[in-house]
């Protein structure tokens, strides 16, 4: 939600965005607005977790998890993410050291 979207001219971040379509749609309604758009912005879903990131996940041992600097929690928690079927996201800083290793 703090990706940044543009937005009539400028550029805003997505719960900006949310916010600004709401009140459009609240004018649209009271009929303050003869017509509504929500097709802008567009949503683009960027996946962090490709097979090669789970991969990458999957294979790496606990101690060179820890010698990353990550804690026993995040290393279970994108274990777990990387064995599951569904999409997950990772930090910045996560990202970062696997990009490293």
């Amino acid at each position: 939600m703090n990706k940044k979207v543009p937005y009539k001219k400028q550029s805003v971040i997505w719960s900006y965005a949310l916010l600004l379509k709401t009140r459009e749609l609240a004018q649209y309604l009271v009929g303050k607005r003869k017509t509504l758009d929500f097709s802008k912005p567009a949503y683009a879903i960027e996946r962090q977790d490709s097979e090669e990131v789970r991969q990458k996940i999957l294979s790496i041992s606990y101690s060179e998890w820890k010698s990353m600097g990550f804690s026993k929690g995040t290393v279970n928690y994108m274990k777990k993410n990387a064995e599951a079927d569904k999409p997950f996201t990772m930090n910045a800083h996560v990202r970062e050291r696997l990009a490293m290793s």
